[in-house]
C-alpha cells in the first residue's frame, strides 16, 4: 500500500530523517531476521535457556524497553559493546545497490539523518551495501543515545538538540509505528515503512499498524517512490 505524497505537504521540510531496519531496506530482505536471530543466540546463551524461552524474553524485553538491548542492559548488566558486535555479526550481501533511492534522497533539499536503535557500524554496512551512506549527513546511533532507544522522547530530543533541528521543518521515515508518536508530536511530517505484502505476519501485533494511529501523516510500503513524488 502506497499513500502518495503531496508536495505542498513537504515543501517546508529540510531535514529528513530515516530509520534503517525495515525503512532504508524493505521488510521482505532478510537482514533484520539475521539479526533477530543473533539476539536470541545471545539471550540463550546467556541465562541457559533454550531457543524459546530466549526469544519470549528477547520480545518482552523488546516490547517493554525499547530494544532487547536496553532490556539486558537493566536487567542482567551486559556489555553493550559486546552485545552489538555479536547481534549485528550478519551478511550484507543480501541487500544490493539501489541506485535510485540513492539518487532520490541525494535529491532531497537539506539534510538527512539516519536515526537508529542499532550501531553506527550495522547503519553504515548497511547503507553502503545500499549505495546511499555517502548521501547521509549523519548517523544517530544507540551508543550516541546513551543506549536509551527510540520510543523514549528523551532519545529525539538529544538528536534534534545536537542536530539542531527544527521539528517544524523536518520529517521522519519509520517502519514502527510507535516510533513515530513523538516526532508527530514535536511537529514533524510522519511516514511509516510498510511491508509490501498486506499479509505480512508481524512478530508482535504492536509493530502493525491500527486504526487508532492518528499520529502517521502518511504510508507507503515504497520509499523510493514516496521520495521521487516530492522532487
Amino acid at each position: 500500500m502506497t499513500d502518495l505524497p503531496s508536495k505542498a505537504d513537504f515543501a517546508h521540510v529540510r531535514d529528513w530523517v530515516f530509520d534503517l531496519d525495515n525503512t532504508l531496506y524493505p521488510h521482505h530482505v532478510d537482514l533484520f531476521a539475521q539479526i533477530d536471530k543473533n539476539m536470541t543466540a545471545y539471550v540463550s546463551a546467556l541465562l541457559g535457556l533454550s531457543r524459546e524461552e530466549a526469544r519470549a524474553l528477547q520480545k518482552k524485553y523488546y516490547f517493554e524497553h525499547g530494544t532487547t538491548l536496553q532490556g539486558l542492559m537493566l536487567h542482567h548488566s551486559i556489555d553493550p559493546t559486546d552485545f552489538l558486535e555479536k547481534a549485528h555479526a550478519i551478511n550484507y550481501e543480501v541487500l544490493a545497490p539501489d541506485v535510485d533511492l540513492g539518487e532520490a534522497i541525494k535529491a532531497l533539499p537539506g539534510r538527512k539523518f539516519i536515526f537508529t536503535n542499532g550501531s553506527v557500524k550495522h547503519a553504515e554496512m548497511a547503507a553502503r551495501a545500499l549505495g546511499i551512506f555517502d548521501h547521509f549527513d549523519d548517523v544517530f546511533d544507540i551508543v550516541a543515545a546513551e543506549y536509551v532507544p527510540k520510543p523514549a522522547g528523551a532519545t529525539y530530543d538529544k538528536f534534534m538538540a545536537l542536530h539542531r533541528v527544527d521539528t517544524n521543518h523536518a520529517a521522519m521515515f519509520e517502519d514502527l509505528p510507535r516510533n513515530l508518536l513523538v516526532p508527530k508530536a514535536l511537529g514533524m511530517k510522519t511516514v511509516l515503512l510498510t511491508p509490501r505484502d498486506e499479509h505480512h505476519e508481524f512478530a508482535d501485533a504492536w509493530e502493525k499498524r491500527s486504526d487508532d494511529d492518528q499520529h502517521i501523516d502518511y504510508m507507503t510500503s515504497d520509499l523510493t517512490g514516496f521520495l521521487k513524488a516530492l522532487l
